[in-house]
């Protein structure tokens, strides 16, 4: 047997007798995937373990509290020796021979006329690897094999498209701060696996390097005073490559529910029918401060953060912003989109009383090889802006939490 390799299939165990012989560790590691199999689960040992009890006490499997005995296997399709006694499984394992039931057997796997895979699963996939050298089993080989299998599809590194089951339809992916790394497991694999991308300049650039040749990418960056996609278009590029039977994805930076329009996007597509699924990603607000060294909160500094956008100035009238309220908080705040604007956000907070030595970091391409931590305070930060030439994107972080040390101090 030894020579040959075994045969892989997939067992169709639904409403079918399945019998198990023992109640210990691997009972209850290999039941929980029988039972979701839907089979029939007899199991036949005189103890169990509290979790295979409680399998029992829930009624997905029925326990037989007795040692095996002759004719446990009879009308059997699956069979799980696994007792502590070693006379019983051979006992048992000659029964299933006799019957042809396909029988594993966890003390002696050369006795056996099935072996249990190492499994694990994938939207809808299930991964399953046995070692098929005649030299000797490796099971750590095998789940190594299975784990990098299974995280690959996960993560989308390991790149396999669906086929018949694809259906058109629009992804909006929140990239994260720009470090390809940051991006969701969910969001990497729906970008593997689209036919068009449409991406922000503050998306996770690195990403679309790795995207297959026919994957067609459209540049939507909105640079600031530069060139820009207007949304108008780019919604309808979203919905006119939909409609061709694509599987678009929207990557933008951050989340795509934290200043990046994404609302404005999924209204648009559903106006058009199409079908829109929404991914968040790691926003910038507490990812880049962290990156940086700073938490937005800390125990008897700051009991809490505000994130504001600092694209218009205090003095605009089209500024939702209740600047004066935010002067008057104890917290954190955090300030996107706002590098030119800092300035008159700073003198705003002062003026409605907000300390001017209050501490202001600006953390420019947080996350990325060339992030740059600027440190200031709220009397200097126009200055300090102009000086170190400090360029967005930045997240400007304001509060005592920016001169805390690594040791939780103030530094």
């Amino acid at each position: 047997m030894a020579e040959h390799p075994p045969y892989p299939v997939g067992l169709r165990l639904t409403g079918r007798r399945v019998v198990v012989l023992g109640g210990g560790q691997v009972a209850q590691r290999r039941l929980p995937a029988l039972i979701k199999a839907g089979a029939d689960i007899h199991l036949v040992s005189p103890e169990a373990t509290p979790s295979v009890e409680a399998m029992a006490d829930a009624g997905e499997i029925t326990w037989h509290r007795r040692p095996y005995a002759e004719g446990d296997l009879a009308d059997a399709w699956y069979a799980l020796i696994a007792t502590s006694d070693p006379d019983a499984n051979t006992a048992a394992s000659a029964e299933a021979e006799a019957h042809r039931v396909w029988c594993v057997r966890s003390d002696d796997a050369d006795r056996a006329t099935a072996w249990t895979p190492a499994t694990g699963h994938s939207e809808g996939v299930t991964v399953a690897v046995l070692t098929t050298d005649a030299r000797g089993r490796d099971p750590r080989h095998t789940a190594a094999v299975r784990d990098a299998v299974v995280e690959g599809l996960r993560d989308g590194t390991l790149v396999a498209p669906h086929f018949r089951t694809r259906t058109a339809g629009v992804a909006l992916v929140g990239g994260g701060p720009g470090d390809p790394d940051l991006i969701t497991v969910r969001g990497r694999r729906l970008l593997a696996e689209a036919d068009v991308v449409i991406a922000d300049r503050l998306g996770p650039r690195d990403l679309l390097a790795e995207l297959p040749a026919h994957v067609e990418v459209i540049d939507a960056a909105k640079i600031p005073y530069g060139r820009f996609m207007a949304q108008e278009a780019i919604n309808n590029a979203l919905i006119e490559h939909a409609k061709q039977g694509k599987s678009v994805v929207r990557l933008k930076g951050g989340d795509p529910y934290v200043f990046g329009r994404g609302m404005e996007e999924l209204h648009a597509l559903a106006e058009a029918g199409i079908p829109c699924t929404v991914v968040p990603g790691i926003s910038s607000s507490i990812s880049v401060p962290g990156a940086a060294g700073i938490p937005v909160t800390h125990r008897g500094v700051a009991h809490e953060f505000t994130v504001v956008s600092g694209h218009v100035a205090p003095d605009d009238e089209r500024s939702l912003v209740d600047w004066p309220s935010l002067a008057k908080l104890t917290g954190t705040l955090v300030i996107l989109m706002g590098v030119d604007k800092i300035g008159r956000i700073a003198e705003t907070l002062v003026a409605h009383g907000k300390s001017p030595d209050t501490p202001v970091a600006l953390v420019q391409e947080g996350t990325t090889a060339a992030q740059r931590r600027v440190d200031a305070t709220l009397a200097t930060v126009g200055e300090t802006v102009v000086a170190q030439d400090v360029k967005p994107p930045a997240v400007i972080v304001v509060g005592d939490v920016v001169a805390l040390g690594p040791d939780g101090t103030t530094a």
